[in-house]
């Protein structure tokens, strides 16, 4: 991961981030704990690390969190336990080979719907840093659980509390891909992970 010596404290971009429906609270405490890491380099690597980890898997039980009723039309949307941090570990493995880290990274989550063709859903498309230019894109594909008794299936879609057209809950599987596609380098080519 690379960090500069400053942070930028711009007042529009961080305004995007709310508008997106990130917590202002959550976000000047990321900005804080980002400067004191520059501040004290001393801290380790490792402690950056972790942290990272911990906010990219926030963040992505936060698009699940804002897709469930939009775009899954789904009352819950249930995750394995380590799945997010999985992912996450996963991203930040793949950012750091590159020019800018993850702050270069544009994010593509979707999700592979098991209907009656397979299809994949895009839930959100997150820019890890909205001021620095893209330098790879990564999609990131959840994969919907579909087994289980197909009894116990209807009876989660069927709720009088809900709308018509809704699901009570959607389960997501422990494997995920995630592909990678540098932008500044017509030479480089995909890469595929599935795990």
């Amino acid at each position: 991961m690379v960090a500069t010596s400053t942070l930028n404290r711009n007042s529009e971009c961080l305004s995007e981030f709310a508008d997106q429906g990130y917590d202002r609270a959550c976000i000047d405490y990321e900005m804080e704990f980002w400067e004191r890491c520059l501040a004290a380099p001393y801290l380790g690597a490792e402690v950056c690390e972790e942290h990272a980890c911990q906010q990219l898997a926030r963040l992505l039980e936060g698009c699940l969190a804002r897709a469930k009723a939009s775009k899954l039309q789904c009352a819950h949307v249930l995750v394995p336990e380590t799945l997010t941090r999985r992912v996450a570990r996963d991203v930040l493995r793949l950012a750091a080979e590159e020019p800018c880290g993850l702050r270069g990274c544009v994010l593509d989550v979707r999700l592979e719907l098991e209907e009656q063709q397979r299809r994949c859903e895009r839930l959100e498309r997150l820019a890890c840093d909205a001021s620095v230019v893209p330098t790879f894109e990564l999609t990131l594909v959840f994969k919907q659980d579909g087994g289980g008794w197909p009894s116990l299936r209807e009876f989660l879609r069927i709720g009088t509390c809900f709308p018509p057209g809704t699901r009570r809950a959607l389960k997501l599987r422990p494997g995920f891909r995630l592909i990678k596609k540098k932008l500044y380098s017509s030479a480089a080519g995909t890469v595929i992970e599935e795990c």
